[in-house]
């Protein structure tokens, strides 16, 4: 009988192990929520002082402080670290705020990251600043790219759309007012369809006038061609779109100089130098223009077209240089981006501030992506493996970067989407005989 007690005790002991085990790898935030956050919590209550005097994260503590400790207790007096708040846990990990010391830094908590990360048993830890003298220290539990669900609160709102998962666990949000350019790059099967996809079904819900040029003969964004105020399909018709938009832009510009005809009596909030300064019932729709393969409107093969190729990247150059101010913003794609496409490739390039790189073929066209703004990121961009479609590194002109990944959406759902919102298309009548 006892042998037998023992036997099935043993049992139940590698169910247990064998359960934990599946459920840490099919079903990771289960397992965190039942496992991995009691665990990780005890060992930062437990560790909290060795870990950071081991990581070099203590300071001597103040001439007042050393006194009081050698009156009241006796002991020899020891560096202190960082004051700890509260730990919040979340479904993805803690999040724990630390006042740093005197004489320390966020970058001297950012150094030790992959320190506290093995210390602590999670899988990320990520340090962003609050504010001055005061870090968050965001530890994840498990690999919230492997799985990608977006957050209930993504913070998304008008032209700010939550496209995608950063790494920490928090959403990436596009934001056109404060990035109007962007130019995403990937090789075929990244996931920049993906990326592209996401975007439109969200910005298809918005008062938002979208323009399309796909030159790989729409089959990118034929599917959602309801929502689309205009989709030019070939270089020709590209030809013939960018002059309308250029057009548009310079009414919007006129209208915007109409309003600066400023009177003496004229009140401060009614003087603009752009388009969301005008009343809104002057104001006209944002336009967000998408381009697929954008390097099929540089590849020429007759002289004629050199010259249809020149006039329409001019007017790219022209839209990314003045279209924000006008409310017109791009949204640039292709499998690689460089000077060889032909001139003013460069000069295009410069203007798109946001940069998305998925996984590319080579080097160097990673470096055309994050090369001039985040150096750091293109070694991580070219590391990108094949079986995680959507993976992408982004960067901003602030030299930041991190890595994000796209959530799935069918082609047949996102398209349904812009069926279902083809109402929400505002009237732009430069664009009416455009219309697909």
């Amino acid at each position: 009988m006892t042998d037998l007690v023992t036997w099935a005790e043993l049992g139940g002991s590698l169910s247990a192990l064998g359960g934990a085990a599946y459920a840490r790898r099919a079903h990771p935030a289960a397992y965190w929520s039942t496992v991995g956050l009691p665990a990780s919590v005890l060992r930062l209550l437990a560790s909290y002082s060795s870990t950071m005097d081991a990581c070099g994260l203590t300071v001597q503590p103040s001439r007042w402080r050393a006194l009081a400790m050698r009156t009241t207790t006796r002991r020899e007096v020891r560096p202190v670290p960082p004051r700890r708040g509260l730990i919040r846990p979340t479904t993805t990990g803690l999040r724990v705020r630390l006042r740093l010391a005197p004489g320390q830094e966020p970058a001297d908590i950012a150094a030790s990251t992959e320190r506290l990360r093995h210390a602590w048993g999670v899988h990320a830890v990520h340090v962003r600043e609050v504010k001055p003298g005061v870090v968050e220290l965001r530890l994840v539990g498990f690999d919230v790219l492997r799985t990608v669900r977006m957050p209930k609160r993504a913070g998304g709102g008008f032209l700010r759309v939550p496209v995608a998962l950063r790494e920490d666990a928090t959403a990436f949000v596009r934001d056109y007012l404060a990035v109007p350019h962007e130019l995403v790059l990937g090789s075929t099967l990244s996931g920049k369809s993906m990326f592209l996809r996401n975007l439109i079904a969200c910005l298809a819900e918005q008062p938002v006038v979208l323009v399309g040029i796909d030159c790989k003969r729409g089959v990118e964004l034929a599917p959602f061609a309801a929502r689309f105020s205009a989709l030019a399909t070939d270089p020709d018709q590209a030809a013939e779109l960018l002059p309308v938009l250029v057009k548009e832009m310079e009414d919007r510009y006129d209208l915007i100089r109409y309003r600066q005809g400023i009177a003496p009596d004229t009140p401060d909030e009614e003087i603009t130098s752009d388009v969301w300064g005008l009343p809104e019932d002057e104001r006209p729709a944002p336009i967000v223009l998408f381009i697929d393969e954008v390097a099929e409107l540089f590849l020429i093969a007759t002289r004629k077209e050199e010259e249809r190729r020149d006039e329409m990247v001019t007017h790219l150059i022209r839209l990314a240089q003045l279209g924000r101010a006008a409310g017109i913003y791009l949204e640039v794609c292709g499998q690689r981006f460089g000077a060889e496409l032909g001139k003013g490739a460069t000069m295009l390039r410069a203007q798109l501030t946001g940069r998305v790189c998925h996984r590319v073929n080579d080097e160097a066209s990673a470096k055309m992506a994050l090369g001039d703004i985040a150096p750091e990121a293109v070694m991580a961009s070219c590391t990108i493996a094949p079986e995680m479609p959507g993976l992408a590194v982004v960067g901003d002109t602030s030299g930041g970067w991190s890595r994000i990944r796209t959530p799935y959406l069918s082609l047949a759902d996102a398209a349904a989407v812009c069926r279902d919102q083809a109402r929400m298309a505002p009237d732009v009548s430069a664009l009416s005989h455009l219309r697909p």
